[in-house]
């Protein structure tokens, strides 16, 4: 059954149901200005040892250069080797006139019969004149003349084979050889040059390659922040058999043969204040040429209780300082100020600003502003997408 309202409530009625609707519609505009809070994905920062890496610029060297000389004065008739070629220490080089060597060595040789048969003389004598005087038939001055006759006619056979083993010397010289094994260079002489004329003449150079050697070079004020670092117990030494060594090559990737850390020098150059630092590096295929320029990343020691954190969450304001977005117990962000040490991978090292249990925004940076509200989504979340990020 319809029932109306009296004609004296309507107007209340009405007013009523006016103001119901105007409140509904202010709860709808209310909830309209106030967006839902941004979804982030974090890291919870955890402790872990990490490698402190310095990245140092130098330049490739051989670790052995061998200058082949002439030692003997001659003229070359032939070179032997491929220029730019491998060899072996011992292979034929060149080839110097032996001529002149051989006759030297010849009369070395009659020199060294001639001395011979004169000592077998005196040594005769000498025997004959012991007897002799033993009989009283010569006077002893005429013994020990003879005894001193053979003693120098001994002295004159060593005397003729030390001359006869320099001219087998000389002679051998003639043909020179590689004194170490490598890759030869261009010649730097040809056929019918007068070599050795007063002094040697340098021929051909050598270089071994394969180890090939990196020497960097490192402020002695950052080698001397590790030391104290190491000596406060911040930071541990990594072992020369376990320093590691990556080369950056001219293109910014990485050298795909790890090399080590051979040794740092013991003086400072007084005119750059820096130290040389030595590392090898395995060159089968020869990539790396003695003279290029190249950067190394050495690992000098290990921060055991390190804090990392990925690159994606580094902000940087307009002066370059970075920053991150780290989210407290309450789902509320906060800026925070951060010290980078290294980059290692697509992670940064914080030297300072974070400890270990906060929670760092990862994902959702610019949705983000300090003193918000967040919702965090789930750590399957964030790990399921870092690892599509990284592949």
């Amino acid at each position: 059954m319809y029932t109306s309202f009296p004609s004296r409530l309507r107007p209340m009625a009405l007013l009523a149901l006016l103001t119901l609707t105007l409140s509904a519609c202010d709860d709808g505009a209310d909830q309209e200005q106030q967006p839902p809070a941004p979804h982030v994905r974090v890291e919870t920062l955890q402790e872990q040892s990490l490698a402190i890496t310095t990245e140092l610029s130098g330049r490739i060297l051989a670790p052995r250069v061998a200058e082949v000389r002439a030692r003997v004065p001659g003229v070359v008739l032939k070179r032997v080797y491929r220029e730019g070629s491998d060899v072996k220490q011992g292979d034929v080089l060149f080839l110097i006139d032996p001529a002149p060597f051989k006759a030297d060595h010849d009369s070395a040789r009659a020199a060294l019969a001639r001395a011979e048969a004169t000592r077998y003389q005196t040594r005769l004598q000498d025997q004959r004149y012991r007897q002799l005087v033993d009989d009283k038939a010569i006077s002893r001055q005429e013994a020990d003349n003879a005894r001193a006759a053979y003693l120098q006619a001994d002295a004159a056979v060593a005397e003729a084979k030390a001359a006869l083993e320099r001219a087998r010397l000389n002679l051998g010289y003639a043909t020179v050889t590689a004194p170490i094994s490598g890759r030869i260079g261009r010649a730097l002489v040809t056929e019918g040059a007068l070599v050795g004329q007063g002094e040697t003449t340098p021929l051909a150079t050598i270089q071994q390659l394969d180890p090939i050697h990196a020497d960097v070079t490192q402020s002695t004020r950052e080698l001397n922040s590790l030391r104290r670092a190491m000596r406060a117990g911040k930071l541990q030494q990594v072992g020369d058999e376990q320093a590691q060594a990556t080369l950056i090559q001219d293109d910014g990737s990485a050298y795909p043969l790890p090399g080590k850390l051979l040794f740092s020098d013991i003086s400072v150059d007084a005119s750059t204040n820096q130290i040389t630092l030595r590392s090898e590096f395995p060159n089968p295929d020869l990539d790396l040429l003695p003279g290029s320029y190249v950067r190394v990343r050495l690992e000098q020691a290990v921060q055991p209780k390190g804090i990392s954190v990925p690159q994606r969450a580094i902000l940087r304001d307009s002066a370059g300082v970075p920053k991150v977005m780290v989210v407290d117990t309450q789902a509320q962000v906060s800026e925070r100020k951060v010290t980078l040490g290294t980059a290692q991978g697509d992670r940064w090292q914080v030297l300072e600003g974070l400890k270990a249990g906060e929670q760092v925004v990862v994902e959702g940076l610019q949705h983000v502003k300090p003193g918000e509200q967040v919702q965090i989504d789930s750590a399957e979340g964030a790990d399921a997408l870092a690892q599509k990020s990284a592949q």
